[in-house]
C-alpha cells in the first residue's frame, strides 16, 4: 500500500518513539513504507524539524554504514517546568499525610503516564554520558527507573533486598538507611553488571542518603562508574548527604500533620 507523505511521518514518528534511542535504518523505513531511500530522508528531515519545533525531543540520523534514525526523549525546561509544578501540586494535597509525618505516594509511583515523564526528564540529563544501565533497589524506585532505562534504552538492574537462588551467585552489601537508620542487605547477581559499565541510579525518595550510597558502594564492587543519581523526592534536610551529585525532581521542606502542610517544590536546577 503506498502511503501519502503525512501518513508516512506520522507512522514513522509512531515507531521512532516507541523505540526511544534504538537506531533504526533507512532500508527499515523504506521496506515498511515501500518508498525509496531520498523519500524516506525527506520525511525525516520534516518529522525532526517537527519534533524540535514543538520540544517533544530530537530525531537524530547518524552517518556510516551502522548508521540509521533514531529519537532522543528531550524535555525541554518549559515542559519540564509545567510538569514538576503539576506533579507538586498534586502532591501537597494534605489528604496526602499519613501517620508517621509520610506521604501517600503509591498513586503517583504507580501512574504510567507519570512515570514515563519522570524517566524522560532523568534521561535528559543523563543522555550522551554513555550509560550502560539504570540501577535502583526494591521496590517503590522500580516504575521510575524503568522509564528512566526505557528512555535511555538500556538495562534495568535491580537490586534485592534478599538474595534470590534463581540468581546464582550474588554481591551482597550492608548499608544503614537514612530513613529508618537500621542495617539492611541488598544484593545483585555477579552476572547481572559487566565490569567497568557506566550506570545511573534512580529511586523514589532521599533523606540522607544512605540507600542511594549503598547502591554507590555495590557498583563499585563491579568497578563501575556511578554517572549520576535521580530521586524523585530529596528531604531539604539534612541539607549534607552521604552522596553528592544527586537530582531531585522535587525537593520536600516539611510535612506538618497538625496544621495539615506539605511544603515541596520542584527542583530549581529543573526549571
Amino acid at each position: 500500500m503506498k502511503l501519502k507523505r503525512n501518513e508516512r511521518i506520522g507512522a514513522l514518528i509512531k515507531i521512532l518513539s516507541d523505540y526511544p534511542n534504538e537506531i533504526f535504518t533507512l532500508s527499515f523505513f523504506t521496506n515498511q513504507f515501500h518508498a525509496a531511500k531520498s523519500t524516506i530522508s525527506e520525511d525525516i528531515v520534516v518529522a525532526k524539524k517537527l519534533m524540535e519545533d514543538l520540544q517533544l525531543g530530537k530525531i537524530e540520523t547518524i552517518a556510516g554504514a551502522a548508521g540509521g534514525v533514531k529519537y532522543v526523549p528531550m524535555v525541554s525546561r518549559d515542559r519540564g517546568k509545567d510538569f514538576l509544578e503539576e506533579l507538586s501540586s498534586k502532591l501537597a494535597d494534605p489528604s496526602r499525610i499519613i501517620p508517621g509525618a509520610f506521604l501517600y505516594m503509591a498513586d503517583i509511583i504507580y501512574n504510567p503516564s507519570l512515570v514515563k515523564k519522570m524517566g524522560e526528564i532523568f534521561a535528559t540529563q543523563f543522555v550522551g554520558e554513555g550509560i550502560d544501565y539504570v540501577v535502583t533497589v526494591e521496590t517503590k524506585g522500580i516504575p521510575i527507573a524503568m522509564m528512566t532505562a526505557h528512555a535511555l534504552n538500556v538495562p534495568l538492574i535491580i537490586l534485592r533486598r534478599d538474595s534470590k537462588v534463581t540468581e546464582g551467585s550474588t554481591v551482597s552489601i550492608n548499608y544503614v538507611s537514612g530513613s529508618t537508620g537500621k542495617i539492611q542487605t541488598m544484593s545483585v547477581s555477579k552476572r547481572a553488571i559487566k565490569h567497568g559499565a557506566n550506570v545511573i541510579i534512580i529511586d523514589d525518595f532521599m533523606k540522607a542518603g544512605g540507600t542511594a550510597k549503598g547502591m554507590v558502594d555495590i557498583i563499585k564492587e563491579f568497578e563501575g562508574n556511578v554517572k549520576g543519581i535521580g530521586v524523585m523526592i530529596a528531604t531539604k534536610e539534612p541539607k549534607e548527604k552521604l552522596v553528592e551529585d544527586y537530582i531531585p525532581l522535587l525537593i520536600l521542606d516539611r510535612v506538618d500533620p497538625i496544621q495539615q502542610e506539605i511544603c515541596i517544590f520542584p527542583n530549581e536546577r529543573l526549571i
